[in-house]
């Protein structure tokens, strides 16, 4: 059997070389060569880029109605992020209006200038006018984005008139955050990776007294409304970047450096919540969970890590919430301050001493 499939395959080699050998030779009879292309091609590959420039804007228009709206993020919950949104807008009117218009022109002209026989295109060697139009329009909408987008960087970025921010700081590992605040006095303590124990998740020095009224959490942290909130950034291992999207704020954390940020909450979590675009989402996947069985869910602000930094990177999140001033406060104070373990400042001594 395994001859006959082999002899098979031979013939039905031999078969098809002589078949294009046959079609080689048909080629060779005909006055006019089929690799070249007619008017009348041409002209249809014409009429078809219009329809597909329909087709195309329909499609484009559709994305908008279908993903835009109600599916974006809602209204910014943070004082940097309102301008944050408009300059977003500005960018948007800008690529649009220059997309519609050179997507219409170009199949435009693949219509109009259909390839004709006897007909040479003109050959348009150089026009100073037209270089700087398509030259100093884009460099005048280019410098538009970047001023003020750099404009708004340092707003954000310069330091509040609030003489008592709240201090977070947010450290991530693979694959989770822990977040640290300042404590009673608002001051971090040092940091020392070599004291990351169980009990001491972000590397708390023990011999720093400074240390000893700041508070970790983990799961979920509070910020309040209204107060500045100023943010450091550690990250153990890899790059990642604390994303908190309905803030409108994102910051890199990279292993061995401290980054930072600083917004001001405008709208709390139970406010948010009643906000009626949230509330149509919020329905509108609790629908879908109903569905399928799951629990309904309600909205909460989140903490996401924005760089791809491994398997579990999807599952990265932390619940934020912000509360009125007061509430804040009657949070914060039942949260337990560090405490080194016991021991851990003898231990600490006496490595130092051996040393």
């Amino acid at each position: 059997m395994t001859l006959l499939y082999i002899v098979a395959f031979l013939l039905l080699c031999i078969a098809l070389n002589q078949l294009f050998k046959v079609v080689e030779l048909s080629r060779d009879l005909k006055t006019e060569k089929e690799w070249r292309p007619r008017e009348s091609d041409n002209r249809l590959n014409g009429r078809l880029m219009l329809i597909f420039m329909v087709a195309f804007m329909w499609f484009f228009v559709w994305q908008i109605y279908r993903f835009g709206g109600d599916r974006i993020l809602p209204v910014s919950a943070s004082e940097h992020g309102v301008k944050i949104d408009w300059l977003l807008n500005i960018n948007y009117a800008i690529i649009i209006v220059v997309f519609v218009i050179t997507s219409i022109f170009l199949f435009f002209f693949a219509w109009k200038y259909y390839g004709r026989d006897n007909h040479r295109a003109t050959f348009y060697h150089h026009n100073n006018k037209l270089e700087m139009l398509w030259t100093v329009i884009p460099a005048i909408g280019l410098a538009f984005i970047i001023v003020f987008g750099l404009k708004y960087w340092n707003e954000i970025m310069a330091r509040d008139n609030d003489p008592n921010p709240v201090k977070v700081e947010l450290y991530v590992k693979q694959f989770d955050w822990t977040a640290r605040y300042a404590g009673t006095d608002n001051k971090f303590g040092i940091d020392d990776y070599m004291q990351i124990n169980g009990s001491n998740p972000v590397g708390l020095d023990t011999n720093d007294v400074a240390c000893n009224d700041d508070i970790l959490v983990k799961n979920e942290f509070h910020i309040p409304k209204g107060r500045e909130v100023v943010f450091q950034f550690r990250s153990r291992d890899v790059i990642h970047s604390a994303y908190m999207p309905h803030f409108r704020a994102q910051m890199n954390c990279v292993p061995g450096q401290v980054t930072a940020f600083r917004f001001k909450p405008t709208i709390t979590t139970a406010e948010m919540r009643k906000d009626p675009q949230v509330m149509r989402n919020i329905n509108e996947i609790n629908a879908i969970r109903t569905k399928r069985g799951e629990e309904a869910i309600e909205f909460d602000y989140v903490l996401l890590c924005n760089k791809i930094c491994g398997a579990s990177h999807y599952n990265m999140q932390m619940k934020i919430v912000v509360d009125e001033p007061k509430d804040y406060e009657a949070w914060i104070a039942k949260q337990a301050k560090f405490r080194a373990p016991k021991g851990a400042e003898e231990k600490k001594t006496a490595e130092n001493i051996k040393k």
